[in-house]
């Protein structure tokens, strides 16, 4: 297997998480990457979820939890702003993919800022979930834009190899 970012097996727990969150956010923009604008907004599955749209989700992901919830700010002051039921699947028509993939990377570039400021043991209070550390923070951004890397491989998938049938 070729990794897109190096791969840190080894460091302190903070090095490993962040490395680890690095990966998965690489992985991510990897499902959407070379895609044309149509293959990244074609929908595939039951629910609004496509390839452009889950880079978008995880740019609202990041502003949330470290621009919101870790450093404080109202969600409407957040880069991009955000909204308590935010369609954050949606992509705007006169957005494109390096758009949605600079959106990422900016939201990433600003949660490592935000993060470096806090210890894996700080706290601060989720709305719905009560206290939270910057380790769990940590841990939920990697494990679901691994998830989301996931699923964007699958559609990805199904986009470059269309079948009929399974048999």
């Amino acid at each position: 297997m070729t990794w897109s970012i190096p791969r840190t097996t080894t460091g302190a727990e903070r090095h490993l998480l962040e490395s680890t969150l690095d990966r998965n956010r690489s992985e991510l923009i990897n499902t959407v990457r070379g895609l044309s604008e149509a293959e990244a907004r074609r929908r595939l599955v039951a629910s609004p979820t496509t390839p452009i749209g889950l880079l978008k989700h995880a740019a609202v992901a990041e502003r949330i939890w470290f621009q919101h919830v870790l450093g404080g700010l109202p969600k409407s002051e957040c880069d991009g702003g955000t909204t308590p039921r935010d369609p954050s699947f949606r992509v705007a028509d006169d957005e494109t993919v390096p758009d949605v993939i600079a959106e990422f990377e900016r939201a990433s570039e600003r949660s490592r800022e935000i993060a470096a400021g806090f210890g894996l043991d700080d706290t601060t209070t989720h709305p719905d979930l009560g206290e939270v550390n910057l380790r769990f923070i940590y841990l939920l951004l990697a494990e679901d834009f691994a998830r989301h890397a996931g699923h964007g491989d699958i559609l990805r998938e199904q986009i470059e190899h269309p079948t009929t049938g399974l048999g």
